[in-house]
């Protein structure tokens, strides 16, 4: 199984780890670290490497990220960057933590990494559009 560490700005960490434990229960191998106003690159650093440390690598360690650019990614790449066993991904949301936290069993980081960017375009939608998908979809009842 590979590891789960999130993290982002604020209390979106806890706050994604809330959502997830109401839907899905409690996940095995699996770190919420967030990265409050009051703290430093240098203690975000530090959170993660003993995050590492404690999580099994054997199959992957994976660090899903809030914001591209901002520091808990920075902090996750330059880690990720030192292990070939870890993947880093960015932009997540709920949806894409729930779908990627119960596929993470069957998949190598690589194929993960490569899921959870699908999951993360298809999450992404309008009801709009899903009322014009929806309706396409119904079949058209020829007449007589």
């Amino acid at each position: 199984m590979l590891s789960i560490i999130l993290t982002g700005h604020g209390g979106f960490a806890s706050g994604m780890e809330k959502a997830m434990l109401q839907i899905l229960g409690e996940q095995a191998q699996f770190v919420a670290i967030d990265f409050p106003e009051t703290s430093s690159t240098a203690m975000l650093t530090a959170q993660l490497e003993e995050a590492i440390q404690t999580l099994p690598a054997t199959e992957g360690i994976i660090f899903l990220t809030d914001l591209l650019g901002g520091t808990p990614f920075r902090v996750a790449s330059t880690l990720a960057m030192q292990r070939p066993e870890c993947e880093v991904i960015t932009g997540t949301n709920l949806q894409l933590l729930l779908e990627m936290a119960m596929d993470r069993d069957e998949l190598s980081g690589k194929d993960f990494r490569q899921q959870a960017l699908e999951c993360g375009h298809r999450g992404l939608t309008s009801l709009a559009d899903e009322l014009v998908r929806n309706r396409e979809s119904e079949p058209v009842e020829e007449g007589i």
